[in-house]
Order: structure tokens, then sequence, then C-alpha cells
């Protein structure tokens, strides 16, 4: 009930305000079992993906939005749950990914739509990451539902991260043809297999999205992009520091002429 309500409220006014087009809403099913893999380019992708669906999606989303002390942590942890997103508890050394993995399977179990964003992470500069084997892939063949591959367009020009206040732009949603993975059964234990099936469903979202492929992870590019951007802040320091001193050197020559 709070779910249909947090929709009406939540999805109706963001496709009123942004007219979010889609192609392919078709290939959802009506009911039964499916999940949802997208590419993740923002932080309002879990919200104009549900806010286009007949059907509840569920997501995942990191435990500290459940458990923040005071007002705003109840209120936040309420909007959260409401619009069908689980916590998931990432301590311990395979916290985040089995953690991920259980609560997927008992969606799809249910017979319900689980979405899941394969790169593990926003993409850092709107290119399509690697997927994670793990996630995506296990719960696939654990459960034997179809995966249908997403593209979120133009989203990160909505809500750009770091910004709270969004852009007026219209952002678009293409949904592609179910993938079976039926041929894989009883094989989710062979790693070169999770790659496959990994790769498969990256191939069919950078197609659908039309986005440059890069054949890193996410999180290996958002390290080399703040180590550059380390690199150049001290950089520059060091070079405002030099000329602070060469300045120096100069008041100092002249007061002794």
């Amino acid at each position: 009930m709070f779910y249909g309500a947090m929709k009406l409220s939540i999805g109706g006014s963001l496709k009123l305000a942004f007219r979010p087009w889609v192609e392919g809403l078709e290939n959802v099913p009506a009911e039964g079992p499916a999940i949802l893999a997208s590419n993740h380019l923002s932080f309002s992708d879990s919200f104009f993906l549900p806010a286009v669906l007949d059907r509840k999606i569920t997501f995942i989303a990191k435990q500290e939005y459940f458990t923040s002390p005071g007002v705003k942590g109840k209120l936040t942890a309420a909007f959260f749950k409401g619009v069908g997103q689980l916590p998931v508890d990432r301590s311990g050394a395979r916290g985040a990914g089995e953690a991920a993995i259980k609560s997927g399977i008992e969606v799809l179990e249910r017979g319900e739509l689980f979405g899941i964003y394969p790169e593990g992470t926003r993409s850092p500069d709107g290119r399509l990451y690697r997927g994670k084997p793990g996630g995506l892939a296990r719960v696939a063949l654990a459960t034997g539902a179809p995966v249908i591959p997403v593209a979120m367009i133009d989203t990160e020009k909505v809500q750009p991260p770091g910004k709270v206040l969004p852009k007026m732009i219209r952002p678009g949603i293409r949904i592609g043809k179910p993938l079976d993975f039926s041929r894989y059964h009883g094989m989710d234990g062979d790693r070169f297999i999770l790659r496959s099936v990994t790769d498969e469903v990256m191939y069919e979202i950078m197609k659908l999205s039309g986005q440059e492929y890069v054949d890193i992870y996410a999180t290996a590019a958002k390290r080399q992009i703040a180590e550059e951007a380390k690199r150049q802040a001290e950089e520059e320091k060091a070079a405002k520091a030099a000329g602070l001193d060469k300045a120096g050197k100069k008041a100092e020559h002249k007061s002794e002429a």
C-alpha cells in the first residue's frame, strides 16, 4: 500500500515534471519474476524506472540509508522503504555481494521484479563500465529468471552527482528484450560462465544506451579520477608556492638594493 502511494505521488510528479520517454515497455512481463539490469548514471535512476513501470520493482540500497539517526534519518528510511528499496549490510569481506544476491533471490522467488546495476556504482563520467559478475549472474542462474537489459538516457544531466536541485531535462528509458540464460543452469559456480553472462548483458545495455564502453570497473575509474584530481591539486599548490617564493625573493632583492 505504501509503495503504491509513493508511486502515485513521486512517480506521478516525476512523469509530470520531466516527461520521460520510454521504449520497449512491452518487454517487461505483466507477471512473474524478472531481473531488470540497468546502467547507472544518476541517483535518480532508481526513481525514474519505477515511475514508468506498472509493476513494483525492488532495488537494493546501502544500509546507511535506513539506519541514520534523528528525524531526518527516520524520514529517509521510511522514504526508501516506501519506494521499494531493500537495505544491504556492506560489512564483512563479501558483505555487499552476498547480501545483494540473497535479497535478489528472495524478491524473485516471490515472483516480483528485481532491479540491479551490474556496474556496482554510478558511472563517474557517463561512460559504461565493466559489469561485476557476482550479483547479476549468480542471481540469474540461481533463479532462472530472465534478465531484461535497461538503458537510462540523460539521467546524469537531470541530477548530476553532488547537485541537489535537478535540471528540467527530459530523460529517456530504453528497455531491451529479455535474455534467457537457462543454458547455464547449475553452472553458477563457474566464474567463466558468470563472466560470460555479465558481459552479454553489458553488451546489450551498451547497444541500448549508445554509451562508450570501458573495460574496467567503475570503482577503479573513480579511484583513478580521484588520484588525478589529487595530483593536479598538489601540482597547483606547488606551483603557487613556487610563485610566492619567487615573488618573495624579488622583493628581498629590491629591499637590498
